[in-house]
């Protein structure tokens, strides 16, 4: 499981805007964020507030980009319904939740299964984890993670 402090995983991943990114070495301070499924309420909501403050990480100097496993078809209609300012990756195989650790157990009415913990990463240009977030509420949490991007 990746923390604060941690070198992110040599992982590259490809964007819905077509750039690929190497965490190990993004070149540019990198939020990435962990949600669990597209066109679902929280996460659409979390995708809105990121689009909002999309032009205020690009003046700090970040790149912003949102992962589920959701496949990219899919991620592109979220985009296109909501007009969202913020690529998308698809992490179909799990490769990159997995070295996060944000692929974890979770339960509902009783019943076990796997899922996508709600989660932020913020990496430096160098490839050093500055902040993580994890367990993340929705409310507030962009604003916060841009203040994170601007005092890092």
């Amino acid at each position: 499981m990746i923390d604060q402090g941690d070198k992110a995983p040599k992982l590259a991943v490809q964007t819905s805007s077509g750039e690929t990114l190497s965490l190990d070495r993004p070149g540019q301070p990198l939020v990435l964020y962990f949600y669990p499924k597209d066109d679902t309420s929280g996460c659409t909501r979390e995708a809105q507030d990121f689009t909002e403050l999309a032009g205020e990480f690009e003046k700090a100097g970040a790149k912003v980009v949102g992962v589920s496993r959701d496949p990219m078809k899919k991620h592109e209609k979220f985009i296109a319904k909501y007009e969202l300012a913020v690529p998308l990756a698809s992490d179909e195989d799990g490769a990159i939740s997995n070295a996060f650790g944000t692929w974890v157990q979770k339960s509902m009415y009783g019943r076990k299964y796997m899922g996508m913990e709600r989660a932020t990463f913020l990496i430096g240009s160098d490839g050093k984890v500055l902040r993580a977030w994890r367990k993340v509420k929705v409310p507030g949490h962009a604003k916060e993670v841009l203040e994170a991007v601007r005092s890092a």
